[in-house]
């Protein structure tokens, strides 16, 4: 019997390991789909995501007084996220800006910092003639 070249060796062993690879990788299940994430019902159903929800609400309808008493009892209540705090302490400057109270707006706008490092506001509302000079303030 004449011995196999070293060409055609090599090749049938790459074939056989390429067929070994492909039934493999088939016979991999798929990864599963990812969990849903919770919903706005399910959302709903939490006192503080309730209550930022109620605030973002009153504060889009110009419900100023009702905007910061439900924000404020958002964040008493213990909003989960991180971004949703922001949110909260975002309006709250908003709102302590505009009612001349810039103290207030300048905590809130490094409260909001402190519980999303992320934290920016955008272009437009950075420019704002009441909050931007105190946004900037607290800018790292």
């Amino acid at each position: 019997m004449k011995p196999a070249s070293p060409l055609r060796s090599c090749l049938h062993h790459a074939a056989v390991l390429t067929a070994a690879l492909l039934l493999t990788a088939c016979a991999a299940p798929p990864a599963p789909p990812p969990a849903p994430t919770g919903g706005l019902a399910e959302l709903m159903e939490r006192p503080a995501e309730r209550l930022l929800f109620e605030g973002i609400r009153a504060y889009d309808d110009g419900q100023y007084p009702q905007a910061e008493a439900a924000l404020r009892k958002a964040l008493e209540a213990g909003l989960r996220s991180g971004r949703d705090q922001a949110s909260a302490h975002k309006l709250l400057a908003f709102i302590t800006c505009t009612s001349e109270r810039l103290a207030e707006c300048e905590t809130a706008f490094r409260a909001a910092r402190a519980a999303d490092p992320a934290f920016v506001l955008s272009r437009s509302e950075a420019g704002h003639p009441l909050w931007g000079p105190v946004y900037r303030k607290t800018l790292p």
